[in-house]
């Protein structure tokens, strides 16, 4: 939460700042609207996550395109998870899920006057998954043998809010880098009587009502059109 005030705290400076300039070229409907590039990427902090986290498998990919200081953002991606718990007195659980995730919503850049069209930007999104999960318990009882309960759900739909902020760096040419802060909230699931659901690709634990979130992503920016000139100036 102290990383999402600082930002905010930063936007709305830099906000003032843009608003106290003078706009000496009019803009046109082309130069507002007219996006001037794609930028695609993935998240590197899914992908390593894959190699130091034997509970973890996943991916995530996004896209985001520029109407003049709006970017579009969409992001999907996959994600599985397996914990396995066992002790000395044969009793086990092993929780299984996976599913797939998206999220769409819109980016605001607070960086006006960067020649390099570097982001610091405040955004909201809204995200959906679909998923299926299996919850396996057994236990061993000296008169009983082994007992075993299976849980599942199957196709469970779930959707929640975000808010984001982050920087995009441009390094050079068509590579860009940057990192995404999300604060997620108001989780939402679909019907499940077999049982609650635990984990929500996408979001995380559904025991929380609030969940923190960060992606560090590699991006490659197709042109689409030369960027309009820089258009503010300071006031006498």
């Amino acid at each position: 939460m102290r990383l999402l005030v600082i930002n905010i705290a930063l936007a709305l400076a830099l906000s003032h700042c843009a608003f106290a300039q003078e706009d000496t070229t009019q803009l046109t409907f082309r130069d507002k609207f007219m996006p001037t590039g794609v930028r695609l990427g993935t998240d590197a902090l899914s992908i390593a996550r894959n190699f130091y986290d034997d509970a973890f498998k996943g991916w995530e990919v996004s896209a985001d395109v520029d109407f003049n200081r709006y970017f579009l953002a969409l992001e999907y991606g996959k994600w599985s998870r397996d914990y396995v718990n066992e002790n000395s007195t044969g009793y086990s659980s092993d929780y299984s899920n996976e599913g797939r995730y998206w999220r769409a919503g819109v980016d605001v850049n607070f960086l006006l006057k960067d020649p390099e069209r570097n982001m610091f930007f405040l955004g909201l999104r809204y995200g959906r998954s679909v998923f299926s999960e299996t919850y396996v318990i057994t236990d061993v009882d000296d008169r009983w043998g082994s007992l075993a309960e299976t849980y599942y759900n199957n196709d469970v739909a779930a959707r929640w809010f975000e808010l984001t902020t982050g920087i995009k760096v441009r390094m050079f040419s068509w590579f860009w880098m940057g990192y995404t802060a999300r604060f997620k909230f108001g989780l939402k699931t679909g019907e499940t009587p077999t049982m609650l659901p635990h984990d929500v690709p996408g979001y995380g634990r559904t025991d929380k009502e609030s969940y923190w979130g960060f992606n560090y992503q590699l991006m490659f920016r197709i042109p689409i059109r030369e960027h309009p000139p820089l258009s503010f100036k300071k006031k006498k």
